[in-house]
């Protein structure tokens, strides 16, 4: 016999002031206004609906615009019907939805998903449901993953509230709930868990304990969500202003050990510096450190997807290369190498672009260089290879050592953050007299060739990588040292 469903509470009133405040947010958007006169006067219902209406309040209460830009109406009408209602008066439509039962619209150059009222069913074998057409606005709202996604508007003249599942108390509480019981609501789509994650991080909801224990419970039903999914959930959590408290919820649930094992396994590594519970929370901290660094950087793009990746993910390798030591301590040699490969192997799991895999791959594997300066006296051989190896992402990497010293102690942080101010310093001093970001041998493949009397072939490559090692060791040459050289080179390999 099946457990009993918990019972669902009963929604918790509203303040009249929010209700009128959800109301009146129809009236600031004359494209909604037309469109729900349009509905009306062809005898269908219309009304603003679920992240719409959602993120509409959350605006209006923040004291900005009260309509978001792009908006979701659902309606009794079938999608040929939307389409004739929309005849003259859209700029454009689309039908890429239409056998889900939406109809996209360009209105005014607002851009609007109008979806009829869906019952749907799913086989629970994979997250795409039976569409079924609904039979009334509750039916609609009843099928949606959240309560706060459970509410609508109408667009007709009495501007009414639907709110039959508590959603706007919820969205008022910082609840997160589910129309139905959540166990089946997450068996019917298990998205809808990794959605819940990045509400946390998004609008800052904490999940009730019936939401809790069926993420707990369910988290192996990820394993039906396609990768791509994953990944553009995974994504928009990061590129939110604090995703900590999500991925503490992403782990804890188990979700990541289906979706991004590596995440949890560094709950059971201790940081060899003592200074944190465990390599885990170190992590998180190194990307609190970093969102920090990002914002505060007026020239750099935020959010910054690479970045953030690369600060989760920088010690992934810890874990395989975790050694005790005697006097009890514990190290990680080549954790870097390690990591940048379990990177690679996961983004691209992740079905992420190539580009992002290797620029979070390249940061991993770089990350522990800087610590290689010692008490800051590298030679400029060195800091021309740290430039040169960085590339395109030395501001992030950057970003990434100065965040992963997470120590405690405060003069040791003072003295590291010193260190690397010189490093940047001796970078820029170095940058001035010379090109850092397009190091090149000094000789190209055509003198090469030429001087060597060889034709074009991997001899020639060997003699310009031995000319590229020569000028990041030695800085520019003049050409006829540099002849002179390559000449002493091709000489020791022939003989």
């Amino acid at each position: 016999m099946s457990a009993t469903p918990p019972s669902r509470p009963e929604p918790e009133p509203v303040p009249p002031a929010v209700q009128e405040t959800v109301r009146k947010l129809v009236d600031v958007s004359p494209v909604l206004i037309e469109l729900g006169q349009r509905f009306a006067a062809a005898g269908f219902e219309a009304h603003l609906v679920g992240g719409s209406v959602r993120d509409a309040l959350l605006a209006a209460a923040a004291g900005g615009p009260g309509v978001p830009g792009d908006l979701d109406v659902t309606t009794d009408a079938r999608p040929e019907q939307v389409l004739e209602v929309l005849r003259g008066w859209a700029r454009s439509t689309w039908n890429t939805g239409i056998a889900f039962g939406t109809v996209g619209a360009d209105l005014g150059g607002m851009r609007v998903e109008i979806t009829t009222f869906r019952a749907d069913r799913y086989d629970r074998t994979s997250r795409n449901p039976e569409v079924a057409w609904g039979n009334s606005l509750t039916d609609d709202l009843a099928r949606r993953d959240f309560t706060v996604n459970a509410m609508a508007v109408s667009l007709g003249p009495d501007r009414a509230v639907t709110d039959p599942f508590g959603g706007l108390g919820d969205l008022l509480a910082k609840r997160l709930r589910t129309p139905a019981p959540a166990v089946e609501s997450f068996a019917d789509d298990p998205l809808r868990m990794l959605r819940a994650v990045r509400f946390v991080a998004q609008i800052g909801l904490a999940p009730d304990e019936e939401v809790l224990a069926a993420m707990s419970s369910l988290a192996g039903e990820l394993a039906r969500i396609t990768p791509e999914r994953v990944q553009a959930e995974l994504s928009k959590t990061l590129l939110q202003d604090a995703p900590r408290a999500a991925l503490e919820l992403f782990t804890s649930t188990g979700l990541a050990d289906v979706v991004l094992p590596e995440l949890s396994a560094l709950r059971m590594e201790i940081d060899e510096h003592h200074q944190h519970k465990d390599v885990y929370a170190h992590s998180l901290t190194v990307l609190d450190q970093a969102i920090d660094l990002e914002k505060a950087d007026s020239e750099a793009g935020s959010p910054d997807l690479v970045l953030r990746l690369a600060a989760l993910l920088h010690d992934i390798g810890k874990p395989a290369t975790r050694r005790h030591e005697p006097r009890g301590r514990v190290s990680f040699h080549h954790h870097e190498i390690v990591g940048a490969k379990l990177v690679r192997k996961r983004l691209t799991a992740l079905r992420y672009p190539k580009d992002v895999v290797e620029a979070v791959a390249r940061l991993t594997f770089l990350h522990l260089r800087f610590h290689g300066y010692g008490d800051g006296q590298w030679t400029d051989s060195a800091v021309r290879r740290y430039v040169t190896d960085a590339g395109d992402l030395l501001p992030r990497l950057h970003k990434l050592v100065r965040s992963d010293s997470t120590t405690r102690n405060k003069r040791r942080a003072a003295a590291l953050s010193a260190t690397y101010d010189s490093l940047e310093q001796r970078i820029a001093e170095l940058g001035a007299q010379e090109d850092l970001a397009r190091v090149r041998p000094d000789l190209d493949g055509n003198a090469i060739m030429e001087l060597l009397g060889l034709g074009p072939g991997p001899e020639v490559g060997a003699a310009w990588r031995f000319l590229k090692d020569l000028r990041l060791e030695r800085g520019p040459l003049e050409r006829d040292d540099a002849e002179a050289a390559l000449r002493a080179w091709w000489a020791a390999r022939q003989g």
